[in-house]
Parts: C-alpha cells; sequence; structure tokens
C-alpha cells in the first residue's frame, strides 16, 4: 500500500496537534530528568550489541524540508525530534512528560509564571552554548507569523517571555494553562543564530545531520559534544521509499533493520512466521476523519452529518484497509488519552436510520457533494468505500484527488470544501474543537468553554472531567466523522532492541537502538 505524508500533517498536524494534556514531571518545583541517549527503549529484548553498527531505518516519510515551523511534514518530526534536536522536555514513547534541556522548573501559586533554570553544559552542534535567549527564539518561531505550525494556538496564552540571565527563562501566561508544559515538548530548542533551517540544523540532540540525499536517504552521525549519554549506535539512516511493497522487500533482504510504521497489513505473514523478524504492534493515536466544513450546507446542520455517519460502516472499512488491525474509535480520542471514552455507540451503523434522519433534515432524495481527498493511502481506498456506502441512501459522492499541497491551501487554508478525509496523528488533539476558526469549521459555544475551562484546570482530574464533558458533546453533535484508529505496527530485526514501538505524533527516537 502506498503511504505518503503531507506537510500540512507533519508541521501543522501530526508535529502540532497536541493542545491539551498533561504528564509526569510537569508539576512545581518538578526535578531534573535523565539524559536520553542510550536509554532503554520498550523495542526488542535486551542482548549483547555491537555499537559500531549503524541503524538502517525504512520510512515511507521523507521530510519536505528539516523546518518543523516550516512545513517539514511528518517525515523531519520522525527523523529529528529527539534525534537531532531536544526542547526543555520531551514526550516519552509512553507518553509521559520529562524534564530534557530544563534542569528543573517552578511554578508561581496562581499559575501564571514558570522560572525554568536550564541544564549546564549544553552546546548545539555548531558549538555555541545554550542560552535563554536560544529558548526565547525558538517559541517566538512557532509563534511568527509565517509558521505554518498549528502550535501557534497553544502558546497564545503566552503574555510575555524573560531571560534574566543565560540560565534562566521566565514566562509569564495570559491565564493559567495546565498543558503548558506538555506543550512545550513540541517546541524544538534552535540555535537563534542558525540560518537556513530548511536545509541545515543546529540543535542540541544526541545525532547530528550527516547527509540527506533528497529522494533516497538521510543520515544521523553521533554528536561527539553532547551533553548526555552518547547513542547505543554508530549512526542512523533512514531510507525513503513511496510503496509499502518496497519497503517490505528492503526488510526482506536486509536492505533496512526496521520498518517505522507498517502500512501493509496483508505482507505482515511473511514476518509473522519468520524467527528473522519481530512484528511489534504499539498503540496509535492517529485517527482517520471524514472531516465535514460545519460551515457550509448541507453539513452545517447536525442532523445530516450524523446521517452521513449512520451510513459508513465503519468496522468493514477498517477491516478492508488494515485487515484485523485497529480499533473503531466514537470520536477524536484515543484510549491514551487521560479523557478516554467508548463513545461508539452515538455513531451506530444503521442505514435505515441514516435515511430517516436525512429526510427529517429535508433531504428525503439525498443531495450530492464533493469529498476533497488526498492522493496517498488510504485516503483514496477509503473515500471510494464511503461513496458507495453513501450512494445507499441516496448521497452522491464526487471524489476530488488532491495532492499534500493542494489539500494545505485548499481545505486547511481557504476552508473551501464541503468534506474531506484526513488523519490526524497526535494524541490530546480533541481540544481543536474549541476553535471555531479551526478548518472544519465546527463551532458550539459550551464545547469552546469546556475547552477553555478545562485547560485552566488547577488538576488533571478535573481537566480530563471537563473534557470528556467535551468530546460527548462533540462526539453527539457528529462535528465529523471518526472513522478508525489506526494501529501502530513496527516490523524490526529480531537482532535489533531499544526501539520505539508506539510513535506517538510520529517521533521515532533513535538513539536507544542496538543490534546485535
Amino acid at each position: 500500500m502506498k503511504r505518503k505524508t503531507t506537510p500540512l500533517i507533519g508541521a501543522v498536524i501530526a508535529a502540532a496537534l497536541a493542545l491539551a494534556g498533561c504528564g509526569s514531571g510537569t508539576g512545581p518545583d518538578s526535578g531534573s530528568g535523565s539524559a536520553p541517549g542510550g536509554s532503554a527503549a520498550p523495542g526488542g529484548s535486551a542482548a549483547a550489541f555491537d555499537p559500531a553498527a549503524t541503524i538502517e531505518v525504512g520510512s515511507l516519510y521523507e521530510p519536505q524540508n528539516l523546518d518543523n515551523t516550516g512545513g517539514g511534514g511528518q517525515g523531519v518530526t520522525e527523523a529529528f525530534n529527539g534525534n537531532v534536536y531536544e526542547g526543555l522536555f520531551r514526550l516519552t514513547d509512553e507518553g509521559k512528560v520529562e524534564n530534557l534541556l530544563a534542569e528543573s522548573q517552578k511554578v508561581s501559586a496562581d499559575g501564571l509564571t514558570y522560572t525554568f533554570t536550564l541544564r549546564d553544559g549544553v552546546t548545539f552542534h555548531s558549538g555555541d552554548p545554550l542560552t535563554s535567549a536560544d529558548v526565547k527564539h525558538s517559541i517566538e518561531q512557532v509563534t511568527a507569523k509565517k509558521s505554518q505550525s498549528a502550535r501557534k494556538s497553544a502558546f497564545a496564552v503566552v503574555k510575555s517571555i524573560e531571560t534574566p540571565d543565560d540560565g534562566t527563562v521566565v514566562v509569564k501566561l495570559k491565564d493559567r494553562s495546565i498543558s503548558f508544559v506538555y506543550n512545550l515538548s513540541y517546541v524544538w530548542i534552535v540555535n537563534d543564530a542558525a540560518k537556513d533551517l530548511a536545509k541545515s540544523e543546529d540543535g542540541t540532540g544526541p545525532y547530528r545531520l550527516g547527509e540527506w540525499k533528497r529522494g533516497s536517504t538521510l543520515s544521523l552521525t553521533p554528536f561527539d559534544g553532547y551533553w548526555g549519554t552518547a547513542p547505543a549506535n554508530k549512526g542512523v539512516v533512514f531510507h525513503y521509499f513511496t510503496s509499502a511493497t518496497a519497503l517490505n522487500n528492503a526488510l526482506l533482504t536486509d536492505a533496512v533493520d526496521i520498518v517505522t510504521s507498517e502500512q501493509s497489513p496483508d505482507a505482515l505473514e511473511q514476518f509473522k512466521n519468520n524467527p528473522n523478524y519481530k512484528v511489534n504492534d504499539g498503540r496509535s493515536t492517529t485517527k482517520l476523519l471524514l472531516a465535514f466544513n460545519d460551515r457550509v450546507k448541507p453539513f452545517d446542520d447536525k442532523l445530516v452529518r450524523k446521517a452521513v455517519g449512520a451510513a459508513i460502516d465503519d468496522r468493514k472499512l477498517l477491516d478492508s484497509v488494515w485487515g484485523g488491525y485497529g480499533t473503531p474509535i466514537g470520536s477524536m480520542v484515543p484510549p491514551t488519552d487521560p479523557w478516554y471514552e467508548d463513545l461508539t455507540s452515538l455513531d451506530p451503523y444503521d442505514v435505515e436510520l441514516a435515511r430517516k434522519q436525512l429526510a427529517e433534515a429535508g433531504f428525503p432524495n439525498g443531495f450530492a457533494f464533493t469529498l476533497d481527498t488526498p492522493n496517498y493511502d488510504p485516503h483514496p481506498t477509503a473515500a471510494t468505500f464511503i461513496k458507495g456506502e453513501l450512494a445507499k441512501i441516496g448521497v452522491n459522492v464526487t471524489i476530488n484527488v488532491i495532492t499534500a499541497d493542494e489539500w494545505y491551501t485548499k481545505v486547511f487554508k481557504n476552508r473551501d470544501f464541503a468534506a474531506t478525509l484526513q488523519e490526524h496523528v497526535n494524541d490530546r488533539d480533541v481540544v481543536w474543537y474549541g476553535n471555531p476558526d479551526f478548518y472544519w469549521g465546527y463551532d458550539n459555544p459550551e464545547v469552546t468553554r469546556l475547552v477553555d475551562e478545562a485547560e485552566r484546570s488547577d488538576t488533571v482530574e478535573k481537566q480530563a472531567e471537563l473534557l470528556k464533558q467535551a468530546n460527548r458533546k462533540i462526539a453527539e453533535d457528529a462535528a465529523g466523522d471518526w472513522l478508525y484508529l489506526y494501529p501502530q505496527i513496527v516490523v524490526a530485526s529480531s537482532s535489533l532492541s531499544g526501539y520505539p514501538v508506539n510513535g506517538l505524533n510520529s517521533q521515532f527516537h533513535a538513539y536507544g537502538i542496538k543490534k546485535g
């Protein structure tokens, strides 16, 4: 199955749709975290390994460029996040937030002032020392007018950033933000003197960029001046493929050691029955969404949206695409989120109910609309399936296949669409329904209030309860049709250990991978 990612999903959605939530190590006076290089990761089993081995990684996600605020795509997140660039905090493969470049932090009693003490002895790959000015610059790059990062709205709460000395950053907020530290785990700290980051890099991570051969490979080499523990390998080479078949063949012929995300379930048997490979079924946060433009007719009518959802057999679609892998999901919230509830009962497959709802909405004979569909799998396959399902209730679908760049301009930027298919990668992204200006145009003041109150909560328990309420209301309104939750399948050589298996938010930490 061919599957390529988009600049939007990588830079605006995949790396950025995590605007709520909280993890470990985020409270007042939290202590320091450990350096990531060489740390244990969940994949594989412990065994003797060769520290001089290079890890060959197979992926379908080549970067568009190397700037995660400039449309770099899911590929640059996969290759660079945690490997080349680091944040004040990091998100682990288990979804926890840990201190990284921030040695410690203090939060004022009113929750409006965060004081971060930076780790000593950290240098960028260029040799420049890490200072508070670099942190200030990096946050401002995310919120800059030209930035393509959807994290802009997450950091709209920032009132000011002060740098009283080289090792201290003071951030003052306009309002309490329980997920502020969590959101900071997505901000790469970049040297404020760095230039042309679309083609180069200057991070603080355990690897530096070796060479990027567009359309082929991207290599990472250990950074000798790294402040933490050195990587458990000599380096990493990402090999890029345009089809799942070619990717699997590379694994079978030992051209690569590991596949970051398997996209051809039909090919798994050849690995499951072979002792030379290990198939890991991790936890995904990627949702396939049929998004309606809730601003325009007929999708401004909740009954129409509910009818479309009721006419689509999500389980059948999931099985046809993933062959038994993946999970039906009745909302934007995956099971790994703290505010998850199984809401699939609110979105039943019921063709007769769909017909009744259409008639009640004033469309007894159905209607027609255009479905803008990205040109990479599984979107065209899903679009064809949806077209057939909706034909049963008299709804005529015209499928308009567009490129990733066209999707970004037409759908996300200009809102020029009736309905679209898109995958949303990140966890904790239900809060986007609290933003009426987001591309799908869902506008419910009660949901916006709940999302805002959740963000201002002083406990994670209160935050979770409010977001559960918001999520249920969003599902009841059929703001979109959440078709299914992707599986996260990592296939690796049995000689490998220490690799990540969950792929949260597209990151792939390679520093702990060992090859026997």
